[in-house]
């Protein structure tokens, strides 16, 4: 009797305690969650709710491409919340089975036949055209059926879990509003079919069509605790075809065409060449005003440049922390481009001895600069003085007056506690 007494005890007690180990992400539903107040630039106005308003005929569970795809509507503006779970490959037909390259080739086409026709050495410097042209581009379309997937106003795409994934796709969110992303492993968006284009850069460059998330005219977007990267088929592995990188992959995360308010938090963006562009040309006067964006307690790690790349916008970056590995290739990090204002607070630098304060910051017919409590490997710097100095001779030197004061912020911690927290807390799975 007393045994069994014993065992009920404990049995109500495990029922009523829970260990302290235990992990609570799965009994927490984030499916719901809105963009706190002052959270960045997307909490400006009427602020950032996404799909938490969806009744509960439009929340949605998926596990595949197919189930996604219906789920997205087409980009609807139907309020909805789409959670998914486990590994989602955009890269599949409607009945689950994976497509390659050659699944979506068509019209004759093959990589041997395009090098072929539009070698510089016999074609020159002329945009490609004719038949092998017109079979890229034929193949490319097929492609751009499966792996583009349009995201419409008042919708929340959130991963299930700390091992939600979504690999090979463009997440679109083109001319839409009151978006949230979060908690999601986005993979290797991944080109089968890049353009040679003659003129780029002096010597040419292969151009890819798709990013992880692309916002295009869109306004008010959280995206949060996400990881995004080239993981599966890194470009550093293709080949060199017509002296430069075959390149299968665009940005991670490209703000453009005006989009604007906008807040990126607790993410990491990794293993990619050109991370972040926010503004898309030089020439794109109608951006002023516009590409409002605050980027907070996010990881850049093996990072080759824009992290992020500034035109036009009033960019806050605080809290954010930089990993330049050992033997990896690096150019810069801040691109300070066409009337950009970056307002940089307490972001912490971590790289290998050839990589030197200098190189942090690159300005392409930028004016402006503000930073303050930068670490640089442990030790404070200013940025901009050390751009300066360093560049005074190619470039011209940048003010601290960018225009503007950010006011809609979460607390702002030194680069050095940040720093800490946001290495053991940013990206995907780790929502606390």
């Amino acid at each position: 009797m007393r045994l069994r007494q014993i065992a009920v005890a404990a049995a109500v007690l495990g029922a009523l305690c829970v260990p302290a180990h235990a992990d609570s992400r799965d009994s927490r539903d984030i499916s719901r969650d809105t963009l706190p107040a002052d959270d960045g630039w997307a909490a400006y106005g009427t602020g950032t709710t996404g799909g938490s308003a969806a009744d509960n005929a439009h929340v949605y569970t998926v596990t595949d491409r197919a189930g996604l795809a219906r789920a997205l509507d087409g980009g609807s503006d139907t309020p909805k919340i789409i959670k998914i779970a486990g590994t989602v490959d955009a890269n599949t037909d409607d009945d689950g089975h994976h497509l390659d390259c050659a699944d979506y080739a068509t019209d004759g086409y093959s990589l041997k036949k395009y090098l072929t026709a539009y070698d510089p050495r016999t074609w020159g410097s002329a945009k490609p055209s004719g038949a092998p042209e017109e079979a890229r581009q034929a193949s490319a379309a097929r492609q751009a059926e499966r792996v583009t997937l349009p995201v419409g106003s008042n919708t929340t795409l959130v991963g299930l879990g700390d091992s939600a994934v979504l690999k090979g796709a463009n997440l679109q969110v083109k001319d839409a509003s009151n978006v949230i992303i979060r908690n999601l492993d986005l993979r290797d968006a991944y080109d089968c079919f890049p353009v040679w284009q003659p003129n780029t850069g002096g010597l040419g460059d292969w151009k890819t069509s798709y990013d992880n998330i692309w916002l295009t005219g869109a306004t008010h977007v959280w995206i949060d605790h996400v990881t995004a990267s080239d993981k599966g088929h890194p470009d550093s592995a293709e080949p060199t075809c017509f002296a430069r990188n075959y390149l299968r992959h665009d940005g991670l995360l490209d703000i453009t065409n005006g989009s604007d308010l906008v807040t990126v938090s607790w993410s990491r963006f990794a293993d990619h060449d050109k991370a972040m562009l926010i503004g898309n040309s030089d020439s794109a006067t109608g951006d002023r005003g516009k590409l409002r964006v605050t980027l907070h307690h996010n990881q850049f790690e093996s990072v080759v440049q824009r992290a992020p790349r500034v035109r036009f916008g009033q960019v806050h970056l605080y809290d954010n922390r930089y990993v330049v590995p050992e033997g990896s290739e690096y150019r810069y990090s801040l691109g300070v481009s066409t009337e950009s204002g970056i307002y940089a607070e307490s972001n912490a630098f971590h790289t290998p001895g050839h990589v030197e304060a200098a190189d942090l910051v690159k300005s392409w017919n930028g004016t402006a600069l503000h930073q303050t409590g930068t670490l640089f490997n442990g030790w404070p710097v200013d940025l901009l003085a050390i751009h300066n100095a360093y560049n005074s001779g190619s470039e011209r030197d940048l003010t601290a007056d960018v225009g503007w004061t950010p006011t809609l912020h979460t607390k702002i911690d030194s680069a050095e506690v940040a720093d800490r927290e946001v290495a053991r807390g940013a990206g995907a799975g780790r929502i606390p």
